[in-house]
C-alpha cells in the first residue's frame, strides 16, 4: 500500500523516499513533485553485487509506487555503502555505527546508489558508484561522531552534506551520488520520457530535462 503525502492534483512526479536529502536534491530538478512512502520488500538480493543490488530495491520501491499512481512518473532510489566485499546499510545502533566507521577509517570504500524511474509500463534504472577515502579516525573523532547523531538514519553510518564530511579525505566521482541521489544521471535519464508540463516548471527552465 502506497501512502501519498503532501500530493496536489494532477501532480505528475512522484518521489518514492522519505528522505530530506533525496527531496532536497529533486528540488534542483523540479519545483513541484509529490512524496509516497511504500511498503516495498528493501531486502539486499542474497549474492547480488552491490550496484545490482540497490538498482533492484529501487526498481522494486518504484514499481510499488506506480501501481497506485499510475499515471505519474516515479523516482525511487537506494544507497549502500562497500567495503571488503560488505554491504553496509544504516547502522542498527550506536555500536554498530562505530564498528562501520572504524572499517571505513584511513581507507577508501564505495558507495552505490541505484535509481529507477517508472511510468505505467515504463522503466528505466541505473546505478552510480563513487570511491570515497576517509581519513584516519581515532576513537575520540569515532565518539564525536557518534554524539552528533547523524550516523543513524544514513548508509555506512555518515553523511558527507555535514558534519560527517570532516571525516572524508577526498572523493571520486559524483558528490550527490553519495548524498543519495544521483541527480545528473536522473536529469540525463529524464529525457526518454517524452515530454510534460512538469518539466516545464522545473527549475532548469526551458534548458531542463523534459518529462
Amino acid at each position: 500500500m502506497v501512502n501519498a503525502m503532501n500530493m496536489k492534483k494532477g501532480n505528475r512526479v512522484l518521489l518514492a523516499s522519505q528522505s530530506p536529502r533525496r527531496r532536497e536534491l529533486l528540488k534542483l530538478l523540479f519545483a513541484d513533485f509529490g512524496i509516497c512512502v511504500t511498503n516495498a520488500d528493501e531486502t539486499l538480493p542474497a549474492g547480488a553485487p552491490p550496484g545490482d543490488a540497490v538498482r533492484e530495491i529501487a526498481l522494486r520501491k518504484a514499481r510499488a509506487a506506480v501501481r497506485e499512481h499510475s499515471d505519474a512518473l516515479v523516482i525511487a532510489a537506494d544507497t549502500v555503502v562497500s567495503i571488503d566485499r560488505m554491504i553496509l546499510g544504516k547502522p542498527r545502533g550506536a555500536a554498530d555505527a562505530a564498528q562501520m566507521l572504524r572499517r571505513l577509517s584511513g581507507r577508501t570504500h564505495q558507495v552505490y546508489t541505484g535509481v529507477a524511474l517508472c511510468r505505467g509500463g515504463h522503466e528505466e534504472s541505473f546505478f552510480v558508484k563513487t570511491d570515497v577515502a576517509f581519513a584516519p579516525l581515532d576513537e575520540s573523532e569515532i565518539a564525536w561522531y557518534l554524539a552528533t547523531d547523524e550516523p543513524f538514519d544514513k548508509a555506512g553510518g555518515y553523511g558527507i552534506q555535514s558534519l560527517g564530511s570532516l571525516l572524508v579525505r577526498k572523493i571520486d566521482g559524483d558528490f550527490y551520488n553519495v548524498v543519495g541521489l544521483p541527480i545528473a544521471e536522473i536529469s540525463r535519464l529524464l529525457r526518454t520520457f517524452g515530454s510534460s508540463k512538469t518539466a516545464e516548471e522545473s527549475n532548469y527552465g526551458k534548458e531542463s530535462p523534459t518529462l
